[in-house]
């Protein structure tokens, strides 16, 4: 399996996509998704030009972290535990997992003992599908207005795992998305910064882009099938 011919595939599809709603490629972040996927098949992955790779396990970040935190960005991607907040509170760029008062409380703790700020992306649990995590849409927008007294937490958009089926079936999800996205853009907040709506996945990141996602998060889609099944990419 060829990892640049794959990412080359990805980016020439991005432009693609971009280009028919008139949208810069550029603007749009591949994040690579690299649960499972060793330290040599990410560094071949970062020398072909994403600087910016996924977790979705904490002990997996931290194991791969000495390995990786001069090449690339960490990103965590995964539901975050509470009590797991410490281990990566300095070590990832963003966190696209808050989903709660009480791990928002944990995360402001942790980033205010060590001194900085953490980017965040709130998931939405977009089709309030019950296997999955996140805010409802309906409680988004009131949800991060109860965040402004977290002052080292800076809210940087929003993050949705859309629902397993046909990609184009999908495409009122997204569009849903990015409303929200839209009205948060709207909310004068101290600590709100809406910058990023993370939506879309190896199956789906076409449709995705063309409804406005400027993170697509890809894993198989660049270092192709896992050898286990698990939910998502």
């Amino acid at each position: 399996m060829d990892i640049l011919e794959n990412i080359e595939d990805i980016k020439k599809n991005i432009k693609l996509s971009a280009g028919k709603v008139n949208r810069n490629p550029d603007e749009i972040l591949l994040l690579a998704v690299t649960k499972t996927v060793n330290i040599d098949r990410i560094k071949e992955a970062v020398s072909f030009g994403l600087k910016d790779i996924g977790e979705n396990k904490v002990q997996e970040l931290c194991d791969k972290y000495p390995y990786l935190k001069d090449l690339t960005n960490f990103h965590f991607i995964g539901h975050l535990q509470t009590n797991k907040v410490k281990y990566i509170i300095d070590k990832v760029k963003m966190i696209y997992s808050l989903d709660s008062m009480r791990l928002a409380e944990e995360i402001d703790k942790r980033a205010k003992q060590k001194n900085l700020i953490m980017d965040c992306l709130v998931e939405v649990n977009v089709a309030g599908e019950k296997s999955k995590y996140g805010v409802l849409p309906d409680d988004t927008i009131d949800f991060i207005k109860m965040l402004e007294r977290f002052k080292n937490i800076r809210i940087k958009g929003l993050m949705t795992v859309a629902p397993n089926i046909p990609a184009e079936d999908v495409r009122p999800y997204f569009k849903k998305m990015k409303e929200l996205f839209d009205n948060l853009k709207n909310v004068c907040q101290s600590n709100v910064d809406a910058k990023y709506l993370s939506m879309g996945m190896t199956n789906d990141y076409k449709v995705a882009i063309e409804e406005g996602a400027n993170i697509i998060r890809i894993g198989t889609g660049i270092f192709g099938k896992r050898l286990y099944k698990m939910e998502g990419n």
